[in-house]
């Protein structure tokens, strides 16, 4: 049974991962110093999502990607120069602050509301997809306000393995403790899916696929419509980095119960 997917992958863009990051307060909020100075990438878990979103879609011919990230509209378009040639999907873009300061629930309505939006969407074949967690926004929850402002109640977190079955189900592996898996089954979309790492590699640059995703995404980013997010009584006194703290004994024979006892204290100290 083939059926053919609309997959929309959630994706925000963070600061380069080998950039350092410096917390700092401003007249509108805490934010990143030279925030603005800073290089992009495609959050890590969203850009696994939108690997697997694309592999799902080449499996199931008649398949579509979009792809919808809140993202200041510059750094946006900077990020997807690169983006654009890893995969086919069409942009859907919202101007507004990718900082990891912002309130999940604000967040997730907007981007409900940007699904909504998309001409042509059929809701007995829509896939949800995102990041299990974010490199800014790892509040967890994002991608379930989502779904549930999208009415959408088959939900599944830290997922590595999506299969479809011949009847067009889905048998889903999400990652538990002790490095093992929780199977599930359903019966098919509507679905949200949080992706881990999945199973995929990076693609390679497909100049031609650029070109081609580029055509849609240039214009779409003129349209980007502009939100600003509300912070809903949320208030932060500080931000600062970790300071760092080692005290280091060796201590030979120890049990692990006694180990264990001895973290807790200090935690409590």
């Amino acid at each position: 049974m083939n059926v053919a997917y609309h997959i929309v992958t959630c994706a925000g863009i963070v600061p380069d991962p080998l950039q350092t990051l410096e917390p700092s307060m401003g007249p509108d909020g805490p934010g990143l110093r030279n925030e603005l100075m800073l290089p992009a990438v495609l959050d890590p878990w969203a850009a696994h999502a939108l690997y697997e979103a694309a592999h799902l879609a080449k499996q199931h011919p008649g398949s579509k990607v979009w792809l919808v990230s809140l993202s200041p509209r510059a750094k946006l378009q900077q990020v997807m120069m690169s983006v654009a040639q890893k995969a086919a999907f069409e942009l859907v873009p919202i101007d507004g602050p990718a900082s990891g300061f912002t309130d999940s629930v604000a967040v997730g309505e907007a981007l409900a509301e940007a699904i909504r939006s998309i001409p042509g969407l059929e809701r007995e074949r829509l896939l949800i997809f995102g990041g299990w967690e974010s490199a800014s926004r790892g509040a967890g929850s994002t991608l379930q306000v989502v779904g549930e402002l999208l009415g959408i109640q088959d939900q599944f977190f830290g997922v590595d393995i999506l299969e479809v079955s011949p009847d067009g189900g889905f048998r889903i592996w999400e990652r538990v403790e002790g490095g093992c898996h929780q199977i599930s089954r359903c019966e098919g979309p509507p679905v949200v899916i949080g992706w881990a790492t999945g199973t995929l590699p990076e693609p390679p640059n497909q100049p031609q696929i650029g070109m081609a995703n580029m055509r849609q995404i240039m214009p779409a980013l003129q349209r980007a419509q502009a939100v600003s997010l509300g912070r809903r009584g949320l208030v932060y006194h500080e931000v600062d980095v970790p300071r760092q703290q080692r005290q280091t004994r060796i201590v030979r024979n120890a049990t692990p119960l006694e180990i264990a006892r001895e973290i807790v204290e200090w935690i409590r100290g």
